[in-house]
C-alpha cells in the first residue's frame, strides 16, 4: 500500500472519529430538542418521598413516564402500582439513566455523594433539584450553603449537569392541593443559567399545574430556607413582583 493511501485512509478515519464524538455527545441535547411542547418525557425521580412523590403523581398525570428510585425500589411498590403503566420504581442508577430530565428530591447532605456516584450518568442531563439544606439534618454542609449560596454549592456537587433549582420553595401538601387551581396559577421560583434547561424546567413546571418564574441560579437561595420566599405559595403575579420582575 502507497504512502498516499495510508494518509488518506488515516484522515478519513480521524473525520468519522471525530463526528461520531460531536453525535454522541450532542446527542442527549437533540434528543429533548425534539420533544414537542406538549410532549411526554421520560423522567427519573431520584428520591421519592413526599416531594420527589408528590411532584412524579403529577407528572405521571400530565402523561410523562416517570421511574421513581430510592435505596430500596421494592418498598415503592405500594405508591407506583396505582398509577398505572407510566409509572415505575427502581434504582437511583436506572432513574438517572431512564430519564430525559431527572428530579433530585433527598436530604441536602446526600447530593454530594449523588453527584460523585452518578458523575457520568448525570453529565449533560437537565436535573432538577428540589433538595433543601436544613441544619438539623444535613450538618456541615448547611454551612457552606449559607456562605456560597444554595444554587452555587449545588452546580459544584452535580458538575456537568443542566442545573435548575424548583420544587423546593413550599411544602408537598400544598404541591398536592395547589395543582392546576382555578384562577390565577401559583408561581415556582426556579433557578436557572443554562437557556436549554430552562425550557425543560418550564414546561415540567407547568405539567406539574403550576407556573414557573425564572432567576439566575445565584438567587436560588432566596426561595431556600432562610430566603425571603421560602415557604411561600403565591399566586404568579405576587411572586413576580416579590422577585421584581415585571
Amino acid at each position: 500500500m502507497k504512502k498516499n493511501d495510508i494518509d488518506h485512509g488515516r484522515r478519513a478515519f480521524l473525520r468519522i472519529s471525530g463526528a461520531a464524538t460531536t453525535l454522541a455527545l450532542v446527542a442527549p441535547l437533540a434528543a429533548l430538542a425534539q420533544t414537542p411542547a406538549g410532549g411526554a418525557m421520560k423522567i427519573g425521580v431520584v428520591g421519592s418521598g413526599r416531594i420527589g412523590g408528590t411532584i412524579g403523581k403529577l407528572w405521571v398525570k400530565a402523561g410523562h413516564q416517570v421511574l421513581f428510585s430510592s435505596r430500596h425500589p421494592e418498598q415503592l411498590k405500594g405508591m407506583v402500582e396505582p398509577l398505572g403503566p407510566k409509572a415505575s420504581a427502581g434504582t437511583v442508577r436506572e432513574a438517572i439513566v431512564f430519564g430525559d430530565a431527572v428530579l433530585i428530591a433527598v436530604p441536602y447532605a446526600a447530593l454530594p455523594q449523588i453527584g460523585k456516584d452518578f458523575a457520568n450518568e448525570l453529565k449533560g442531563k437537565v436535573v432538577l433539584d428540589a433538595c433543601n439544606a436544613i441544619a438539623a439534618r444535613d450538618g456541615e454542609i448547611v454551612k457552606e450553603v449559607q456562605e456560597k449560596g444554595i444554587g452555587v454549592t449545588s452546580a459544584q456537587y452535580l458538575p456537568g449537569a443542566r442545573l435548575v433549582r424548583a420544587f423546593n420553595s413550599f411544602s408537598w401538601m400544598k404541591f398536592e392541593s395547589e395543582s392546576n387551581r382555578a384562577g390565577e396559577l401559583i408561581g415556582v421560583p426556579i433557578g436557572v443559567d443554562d437557556p436549554e434547561a430552562l425550557k425543560i424546567g418550564s414546561k415540567l413546571v407547568r405539567d406539574a399545574g403550576f407556573e414557573p418564574v425564572a432567576v439566575p441560579l445565584a438567587r436560588a437561595k432566596e426561595f431556600a430556607p432562610g430566603g425571603p420566599l421560602m415557604g411561600q405559595a403565591l399566586p404568579v403575579s405576587e411572586l413576580k413582583k416579590r422577585l421584581g420582575i415585571a
